[in-house]
């Protein structure tokens, strides 16, 4: 029977990434990954105000001082 060279090592049982990185304690994603996630996410929201635009804007600061300063309407 003829033994092999290598030896076999056991596995290391360090969380990765969903990239393959190397995470440290209590890390779900690592720092690329979790850029790309917050990107994506305020990408999705600037997507859902656009289409809404109309909706969410807010009235002039304080209308009601046109009148005061001698405009009419």
């Amino acid at each position: 029977m003829i033994m092999p060279d290598t030896i076999a090592q056991p596995q290391d049982e360090s969380p990765t990434c969903i990239c393959g990185a190397l995470l440290a304690d209590g890390q779900q994603l690592c720092r690329k990954c979790a850029a790309r996630q917050r990107w994506i996410r305020r990408q999705n929201a600037r997507l859902r105000a656009d289409r809404r635009r109309g909706e969410t804007r807010r009235p002039p600061r304080n209308p009601h001082r046109m009148s005061a300063l001698g405009a009419t309407r």
